[in-house]
C-alpha cells in the first residue's frame, strides 16, 4: 500500500514478477478492496501462488515512525513484517515510509545476536559491475564496532547473493592513508585489520563507482549524502545531455544518429535495476523499495528479496557474526595474557 503510487504499481509488479519466476509465491498485504480492484483491472485471479492477506490500516508516507509503530498495529507494513516473523513469509518488500519500516522491522523481528544495529545496504553500478554500500541512513552516529558489523553484514550479503567467497571490503574515508579520517574511522580500520574479513583498506568516494571493492562501509550520514549526491549528479548530467541534443537542428540530427548508443547507455545505468535497499542485521529479510518506483523498479526489489532468501543470507549472517565474536574474544584473551 506504500510508495507514491501504492497498489497501482505494486500489484502489476507482482503479477509481472510471478510470470518471470515460477518458483515464488507472493502475498499481497493491505486493504483488500483496493487490491482486488487492481487485480480485476489486470484480469488476474487469485491462486495458490498469489493471495491476499488483509490489513485494515496504512502508514502514511510522512507519518511519524513512532506513532505508526504505536498506533497502527494492523497496518499493511506491520502485518507484512509479522508474516516474516511467524515464518509464513520468507521476506517483506515495501515501498512505504522508510522510518516506519526501519522502526517496525527492528521492533518485530529484532536484531541477530551480535548485531547492535540494522543497516541499509544498496547496490550501485560501477565500471566493472556493481558494488554494495552500507549504511545509507539507518544509523547516523556509529562506533567503530558498528562499522565492523556493517562490514560483516555487507560481506555476508555479497557472498550469499553473488556467490563470492571472500568479498573485498573498503572503509569509506577522505583518503587512502592510514592517518586520514576521524578517530572512529581509524579505530574501525584497526578492527577490520584484525578481523578475518577480506579488508582492502580505506577507499575514497570515487572508488565507489570504480568498483574498487565489493563492499563499501560508512556511517549512515556519510552514506546517505554520498547516495543523494550521486542521484543529483546523474539527474544533472541527463538534463544537460537533453538540452545539448535539443539546441538546434544539427544537434537534433546528431541525437537521432546517436540514439542507439544513448539507449544502450541508459539501459546500463538504469537505476531501476538496482532498486531495493536491504535492511541487514535483522532476524528476517526486509527490502525497502524506493517510494517512486515504477513496475520495473519494484520487480527489482522483489528479485532482491528472493535472491537473499535463496542464498540463505540470514543463516550465513548468523554464522559469520558468531565467528566474529569468537575471534574477538580470542584476541582479547591473547591481549590480556600478554599484558
Amino acid at each position: 500500500m506504500g510508495g507514491d503510487y501504492g497498489p497501482h504499481v505494486t500489484v502489476p509488479s507482482v503479477i509481472e514478477y510471478l510470470r518471470q519466476d515460477q518458483e515464488t509465491d507472493i502475498v499481497l498485504v493491505g486493504i483488500q478492496a483496493a487490491i482486488e480492484a487492481e487485480l480485476r483491472a489486470l484480469n488476474v485471479a487469485l491462486s495458490p501462488r498469489l493471495r491476499i492477506h488483509p490489513a485494515s490500516e496504512v502508514v502514511g508516507m510522512d507519518e511519524s515512525p513512532a506513532l505508526a509503530l504505536r498506533n497502527k498495529k494492523d497496518s499493511s507494513m506491520r502485518v507484512s513484517i509479522n508474516l516474516v516473523k511467524s515464518g509464513e513469509a520468507h521476506a517483506c518488500v515495501s515501498a512505504g515510509n522508510t522510518g516506519a519500516l526501519l522502526a517496525t522491522s527492528r521492533f518485530v523481528l529484532k536484531t541477530i545476536p551480535g548485531i547492535d544495529r540494522p543497516a541499509l545496504a544498496v547496490v550501485l553500478p560501477t565500471i566493472f559491475g556493481h558494488t554494495y554500500v552500507l549504511d545509507l541512513g539507518a544509523n547516523i552516529n556509529c562506533t567503530a564496532e558498528h562499522l565492523l558489523q556493517f562490514g560483516v553484514m555487507g560481506a555476508t550479503l555479497v557472498s550469499s547473493v553473488e556467490n563470492i567467497p571472500e568479498p573485498t571490503i573498503g572503509l569509506l574515508n577522505i583518503g587512502e592513508e592510514d592517518i586520514k579520517g576521524n578517530d572512529v574511522v581509524k579505530q574501525a580500520a584497526e578492527l577490520f585489520r584484525t578481523s578475518d574479513l577480506n579488508f582492502y583498506g580505506n577507499v575514497e568516494g570515487n572508488d565507489i563507482y570504480k568498483g574498487t571493492t565489493n563492499v563499501v562501509v560508512c556511517d549512515g550520514f556519510v552514506g546517505n549524502v554520498a547516495l543523494k549526491t550521486s542521484e543529483g549528479l546523474a539527474q544533472m548530467l541527463a538534463s544537460y545531455l537533453r538540452e545539448e541534443f535539443k539546441r538546434n537542428l544539427l544537434t537534433k540530427l546528431a541525437g537521432v544518429v546517436a540514439m542507439p548508443v544513448i539507449n544502450a547507455f541508459k539501459r546500463r545505468v538504469d537505476h531501476r535495476q538496482y532498486n531495493g535497499a536491504s535492511l541487514l542485521g535483522l532476524r528476517g529479510i526486509v527490502i525497502k523499495s524506493h517510494g517512486s518506483a515504477d513496475k520495473v523498479a519494484f520487480c527489482s526489489a522483489i528479485k532482491r528479496a528472493v535472491d537473499e532468501v535463496r542464498g540463505g543470507m540470514i543463516r550465513q549472517l548468523g554464522e559469520h557474526v558468531e565467528l566474529l565474536e569468537r575471534n574477538t574474544q580470542h584476541l582479547s584473551a591473547n591481549s590480556s595474557s600478554v599484558n
